[in-house]
C-alpha cells in the first residue's frame, strides 16, 4: 500500500513537471511574439521623435532665414540712406563759408562712405549665410520626407505583425490559463517568481550535458540522478530555475 502511494507521488511530481515545462513552452512563444512586434514599437517611436527633431530643426532654420533677410534688407536701406546723406552734404559743399564747413562736410561724406562700405559687406555676409540656410532647410526637408517614408512604412509592417500575431497570442493566453489551472498554486507562484528574476523568462530548463541550462553550472552527479528519476522538483543552486530531465518531456 505504502509502495503504490510512493508511485502515485513519483507520477504526480512528473506529471507536475511536464506541466510546468508545457507552461514555459507556451509561455516562450509569447515572448517570442512579444519580441517579435517589441522592437518595431521602440523603431516607430525613434523614427517618430527624430522627425519631431528634424521638424523643430527646419523651423528654426527658416526663422534664422527671416531674420537674416530682414538684415539683408536693414543693410541695404542703410546703404541707401548713407547714399543721400553724401549726395546732401556734397551739394552743402557749393556753398561752404569757411575750412571749418568744408572739412566738416568732408568728415561727414567720409563717414557715410564707409558706412555705405560696411553694409555692403554685411549684405554679402548675409547673403552666404542666407544662401547656406537655404541649402539646409532643403536638405533638411528631403531627410525629413525620407523619414517620413520609413515611418509609414514600420508602421505598417508593425500593423501587419500585430494583426498577424493577435490571434495566435490570445489563443496562447487561453492555453497557459488552462495549464495554469493545473497547477497548484504555491507552485505556480514560486513558477512565475522565478521567470519574472529570469533574465530570458526561461523557469523551467532541462540539464544539458551535466549542466544547467539556464546558467550552465555543473550539477552534481547525485543532484543529477534525482532529476533523472524525477522523484522532486529540484531547482539550481545558482540561478534558482527548475531543472528536468530531457527523457520526461521527450526532448533529445
Amino acid at each position: 500500500m505504502a509502495r503504490k502511494q510512493q508511485e502515485e507521488k513519483e507520477v504526480a511530481v512528473e506529471d507536475k513537471l511536464r506541466t510546468l515545462y508545457h507552461l514555459q513552452q507556451k509561455l516562450s512563444e509569447i515572448d517570442e511574439i512579444k519580441t517579435l512586434r517589441g522592437e518595431l514599437p521602440l523603431e516607430v517611436a525613434d523614427l517618430e521623435d527624430e522627425i519631431i527633431g528634424l521638424d523643430t530643426r527646419i523651423k528654426k532654420y527658416e526663422a534664422e532665414l527671416k531674420e537674416t533677410e530682414v538684415a539683408i534688407s536693414n543693410q541695404k536701406q542703410k546703404a541707401k540712406d548713407s547714399a543721400l546723406k553724401i549726395e546732401k552734404y556734397k551739394e552743402q559743399l557749393d556753398n561752404v563759408r569757411n575750412n571749418r564747413e568744408f572739412d566738416h562736410l568732408s568728415k561727414e561724406i567720409e563717414f557715410e562712405t564707409l558706412e555705405i562700405e560696411l553694409s555692403e559687406k554685411k549684405v554679402k555676409e548675409f547673403t552666404i549665410e542666407s544662401k547656406a540656410l537655404a541649402e539646409e532647410i532643403q536638405k533638411s526637408k528631403a531627410f525629413i520626407g525620407e523619414r517620413k517614408e520609413d515611418l509609414a512604412q514600420k508602421k505598417e509592417e508593425l500593423d501587419s505583425i500585430v494583426s498577424e500575431t493577435k490571434q495566435q497570442e490570445e489563443q496562447l493566453r487561453e492555453e497557459v490559463k488552462t495549464i495554469e489551472a493545473d497547477v497548484e498554486p504555491r507552485l505556480l507562484t514560486a513558477f512565475k517568481r522565478i521567470r519574472k528574476s529570469a533574465r530570458n523568462g526561461l523557469a523551467v530548463v532541462m540539464i544539458e550535458r551535466g549542466a544547467c541550462g539556464g546558467c550552465f553550472n555543473k550539477i552534481p552527479p547525485q543532484k543529477q540522478m534525482d532529476i533523472k528519476i524525477g522523484k522532486k522538483i529540484i531547482v539550481c543552486e545558482y540561478c534558482g530555475r527548475v531543472m528536468i530531465d530531457p527523457e520526461l518531456v521527450g526532448a533529445e
